[in-house]
């Protein structure tokens, strides 16, 4: 009687001591959250404060090289003003604490403006501007709420050449940065303030201090708050935070009384529990001994049995029946459908059948199941079922016994499986096989394509064994000497010969068939043919298209490679073409309006005829490219080259009024090139470079382009590199991946060609090329194309040794 009303004791004192922890504990997390909280409130006005210092300097760093007056520093700290509400008031003040600009806020009250030209009075920002001359570092002000101003001051100091030269005076307002530098998630649940070292409060609002006495349990009164100071103002700025009330004060309390009326309640109840228990064990111990005589005689059985209950749930199993299934007796009894020794697969035949079983409808003969045992193998049983009735003549459920069949099964599946075996594999070939005798019409075997294409009958056996041009068969009154020159072989040795085969067209099935045949001995003794028959039109037809394809595939590669040709004529003559209009169309305006000297004309006449030369050139080496030659390579020297691609591209550029300047480094060794598609390729680069300007809509001080011509090693390799820097907008990743394509151009009128064949010359002199973006920060100031060729092509050349890339 005692260990129930002990249990129910040590039950309340364990909820007790469980609600007592776990308010101690939720009281910890709220402080923790307070904490984590408020620190991050104050990375945040930290972070606020760094910002605008990092501002402030920068302005001091801009005054003290002389690149901000008065009027800049007016405008920049309006903008900042405007932009940062916190920032109330910026000021410049001499080495002389002379106000040299200043700017405030609207919402500044009048006494606090601060006018240019005037001296601060003594003692107005004295300390803090002389610790800020002294440390020539920011300096914050300690906030001072006596005066009602509620600022903070920032003082930044100013460097004119290596003196003190003033100071960038900046005022925060307190209630500004309580109110943009703390988060609003942080200010929704919490009380926040800003409060001076002496504890003194300056911004925000302060919850009212909570009495214990309204509370009945004595850690509800605890507070819930956190303070930390606002770096790096110091600890003269503190950043405090208080919970608002979340206790549920006598609630609580109701809660625990609560929980002390249902353990009373409980033990009440087990109390009750026990001696109604006393009771049944008494009759528990009666039962047990019926049950173990009756289970004696039970384990005496070899048949399984099963008892299931009129909803199909199992309500006993004998010992024979476990020993079968593997299963236990308490892992089994209890259990409804689906059952453990169910195989997967047969689930829904076994359920149907046991709803049949349930229903009555069962088959004397009893019915063949597969049941699975324990360890996963499966074994064949048969059922037979009963209805099983009690004393008073009612059916409670169906008795089952179960028979282990397997082994009978097992044999007399082997006798069916050699023959299932053969006639699957013959049925599901994708060819004909037939079997004829010799000198007969009988047909012994046909499987079923042979039957789906030419029926039950030997004809289509007789017909592809002629088609095939293998001996005739014997009629029945024709001699065996006659026709077969197997006659008087041994039967073992016809076996073994090697079949005969040949490729035959079928009119009637409109297939072309490929024919094996060959002799054997059939399960009677007499001799037979076997004719295999595989369709093999699909093969004939793509040997057909193959053959097609390949004509197909030559003549449009003969097409592509004159289309390339065309592309890239009309692309590299453009450029020349050009050049010899803009001459002539010089030298008639000169002619028309009489300005033009004898020199000057034949100087103008002189290049448009180099340019046509230039011309015939390209045409020359644009076909040795198609043809995979080597270009025409000369010691060139690099000064020339770089002045005659200048000329020409200088005509573009002044168009689209682009600056050009090139620098081109002193003894640069000569270079075994093709001056000619050297030149075509800085041409193409700068004209490019200046419609990417022109694209870019710069303004007239940044439309410029500049080539550069340095020596440089490249793994260890003397080159030469070639590089031309643009001002553009630079190129767009998506641009960037697909820059050297063919015929992928990103202006209207473009080709797609010009870039990809730069880097096609480029490499054929055994140089490589490359382009990437120039960046100010995080914007893109222009383009860099580059290109290099070593030094050593020469003596690579002169060896025998080129591999320079040929198109």
């Amino acid at each position: 009687m005692l260990a129930p009303l002990a249990a129910v004791m040590l039950f309340l004192a364990a909820i007790v001591s469980a609600f007592w922890y776990l308010r101690i504990e939720e009281m910890d997390r709220e402080q923790e959250a307070v904490k984590r909280d408020v620190e991050y409130a104050q990375q945040r006005l930290r972070l606020r404060l760094l910002e605008r210092q990092e501002q402030l300097m920068r302005i001091a760093r801009d005054i003290s090289n002389k690149e901000v007056d008065g009027d800049e520093f007016v405008v920049r700290a309006e903008s900042m003003v405007v932009q940062y509400p916190e920032l109330q008031v910026l000021t410049w003040i001499d080495e002389r604490r002379r106000v040299k600009a200043s700017y405030a806020a609207p919402s500044v009250p009048g006494n606090q403006l601060r006018v240019a030209g005037v001296v601060l009075r003594p003692g107005e920002t004295e300390s803090m501007y002389g610790l800020a001359r002294d440390l020539q570092q920011p300096v914050y002000s300690q906030p001072a709420a006596s005066d009602g101003s509620g600022l903070l001051q920032l003082h930044v100091p100013l460097a004119d050449q290596g003196r003190f030269g003033g100071v960038i005076l900046g005022e925060y307002s307190i209630d500004g940065l309580l109110r943009f530098g703390v988060p609003s998630e942080v200010s929704a649940k919490y009380a926040v303030s800003l409060m001076d070292g002496k504890g003194r409060l300056l911004a925000g609002a302060s919850l009212p201090t909570r009495n214990p006495a309204t509370h009945l349990l004595p850690f509800t009164s605890q507070p819930n708050e956190y303070e930390v100071p606002v770096s790096p103002v110091g600890n003269g700025l503190i950043l405090r935070a208080q919970a608002y009330r979340t206790s549920l004060g006598v609630i609580g309390s109701a809660v625990f009384w609560l929980v002390i009326v249902l353990s009373a309640m409980t033990a009440w109840m087990l109390i009750a529990n026990w001696r109604h228990t006393r009771r049944r064990v008494q009759a528990q111990q009666a039962l047990v001994a019926e049950t173990n005589f009756r289970r004696a005689m039970e384990n005496s059985m070899l048949t399984g049995m099963r008892a299931l209950d009129m909803q199909g749930r199992i309500s006993y199993v004998n010992a024979a029946f476990c020993q079968m299934t593997g299963w236990s007796e308490p892992e089994l009894v209890g259990r409804t459908p689906p059952f453990p020794y169910w195989p997967e697969e047969d689930r829904e035949t076994l359920a149907a059948r046991l709803d049949d079983e349930i229903h009555g409808r069962t088959q004397p003969g009893g019915i063949q199941v597969r049941v699975k045992r324990r360890d996963g193998t499966l074994f064949d049983a048969r059922l037979y079922v009963s209805p099983l009735v009690d004393a008073k003549g009612h059916q409670t459920g169906w008795m089952t016994s179960m028979t282990d069949i397997t082994e009978p099964n097992r044999i007399r599946e082997q006798l069916q499986a050699s023959h299932e075996r053969f006639t699957t594999v013959l049925e599901a070939l994708d060819a004909s096989v037939s079997v004829a005798p010799l000198g007969s019409e009988e047909l012994l075997f046909a499987n079923k394509l042979y039957r789906l294409w030419f029926g039950g009958q030997a004809a289509g056996h007789l017909q592809m064994v002629a088609q095939a041009g293998v001996p005739e068969q014997p009629r029945n009154d024709e001699h065996l000497d006659d026709v077969d020159s197997f006659v008087g072989l041994p039967t073992g040795s016809l076996t073994t010969a090697h079949s005969e085969h040949a490729e035959i067209f079928v009119n009637e099935l409109g297939k072309w068939l490929e024919v094996r045949s060959r002799y054997l001995n059939w399960v009677d003794g007499r001799l037979a043919q076997m004719v295999i028959a595989t369709d093999i039109s699909a093969r004939r037809h793509a040997e057909e298209q193959s053959a097609a394809q390949a004509e197909r595939a030559h003549s449009a590669s003969r097409l592509v490679t004159m289309g390339e040709m065309a592309s890239s004529v009309a692309h590299e003559l453009n450029q020349p073409l050009t050049a010899i209009s803009n001459y002539c169309n010089g030298l008639v305006s000169r002619i028309r309006s009489k300005q033009i000297s004898e020199e000057d004309m034949l100087a103008a006449l002189d290049k448009t005829a180099r340019q046509a030369a230039r011309a015939g050139q390209i045409i020359q080496r644009i076909r040795s490219f198609v043809k995979r030659s080597e270009p025409n390579r000369t010691l060139s020297e690099v000064n020339v080259m770089v002045t005659e691609a200048v000329e020409l591209a200088e005509i573009e550029l002044r168009r689209r009024n682009v600056r050009l300047s090139h620098y081109v480094a002193a003894r640069l060794p000569k270079l075994l090139v093709d001056p000619i598609l050297i030149e075509q390729v800085l041409v193409n680069l700068l004209k490019n470079a200046a419609e990417s300007i022109e694209h870019a809509k710069r303004p007239a001080a940044r439309r410029s382009v500049e080539l550069r011509v340095i020596p440089k090693q490249v793994d260890e390799q003397p080159v030469v590199e070639f590089s031309v820097l643009d001002t553009g907008a630079g190129l767009a990743p998506e641009v960037m991946d697909r820059l050297y394509e063919a015929f992928f151009s990103t202006k209207a009128e473009g080709m797609g060609i010009g870039l990809n064949l730069c880097r096609t010359i480029v490499e054929s002199h055994q140089g490589r090329m490359q382009a990437e973006n120039i960046y100010n920060g995080t914007d893109v100031a222009g383009c860099r194309f580059s290109f290099w060729i070593p030094v050593s092509g020469a003596i690579n050349v002169v060896a025998g040794h080129n591999t320079g890339v040929t198109v």
